[in-house]
């Protein structure tokens, strides 16, 4: 690729993948709301509001590819979670529209089917069960991009996060921990692919207790490495187990089970 757009790139996550994608094109486009350093030697900086639809706009010109961090990740109220995750996202598609149809990794969520229990294991076509407004944002995510690839042929690879972190810190984590490694691998290989489509993937490590199901995935070539039963013994040593009427035992989706609706 000649330019490809990384969006939240000053948050963690954006942090940890800049350096990992930096080989993907010749200028990697760094975009936030908040300010990040540009140190790569092929990295650019652009501020933008992902409410600010001609802000969008100018941000997603000349990009190959798009990889979308940005907005709200974690639960919060709804009018913050509607303009960064549902007003934002359809600025995106609407620019990547009139700018070609970049493709695009959207960061979804596992907690658009939060509620199941962690006695299941899912495929790609289990039904939405979201455990708060943020994973209502992610399903209506995946279905606006469902819509821009039915509709104009706008591909898009939905992967469903689970706990992208340097390392699994408690026991959920063992079944939903995602390797930085592994989501840039994932990510190279979705533009890698010469078609794509706008599958599902369920964004997670090859972790021994895994809830997920990515065997659908054989055609594009890209198997997780990482297992978190490396960090097992450190874990039950160190962190207790949640007892099993506790939502960290009981909700592929955690603790955000718990959360209230937020008010301002």
């Amino acid at each position: 690729m000649k330019r490809l757009l990384i969006t939240g790139a000053a948050g963690a996550l954006g942090r940890a993948l800049r350096p990992r994608l930096a080989l993907l094109a010749e200028t990697i486009r760094l975009a936030d709301i908040a300010p990040a350093d540009v140190t790569g030697p092929n990295e650019e900086w652009m501020h933008c509001d992902l409410a600010e639809p001609w802000a969008v706009y100018a941000m997603v010109a000349g990009c190959d590819g798009i990889v979308h961090l940005g907005g709200i990740s974690v639960e919060r109220p709804f009018d913050e979670v509607v303009t960064g995750n549902i007003v934002g996202l359809y600025n995106l598609y609407e620019a990547a529209r009139a700018h070609g149809l970049p493709r695009i990794i959207f960061a979804s969520s596992n907690h658009t089917i939060g509620y199941y229990p962690q006695t299941d294991r899912l495929g790609p076509d289990a039904p939405f069960r979201p455990d708060g407004l943020y994973g209502v944002s992610k399903c209506f995510g995946e279905s606006l991009a469902r819509l821009y690839f039915d509709k104009f042929g706008q591909e898009t690879a939905l992967v469903r996060i689970g706990s992208c972190t340097t390392e699994p810190m408690d026991h959920r984590m063992l079944s939903t921990w995602f390797s930085h490694g592994d989501f840039a691998s994932l990510i190279e290989a979705a533009f890698r692919s010469p078609v794509l489509g706008c599958p599902v993937i369920w964004g997670v490590s090859a972790n021994d207790s895994c809830w997920w199901d990515n065997s659908h995935l054989a055609w594009l070539g890209w198997r997780a490495k990482d297992n978190a039963e490396a960090w097992r013994e450190k874990i039950e040593t160190n962190v207790a187990k949640p007892t099993l009427d506790k939502s960290m035992a009981r909700f592929q989706g955690g603790a955000f089970t718990d959360n209230p609706i937020f008010k301002e």
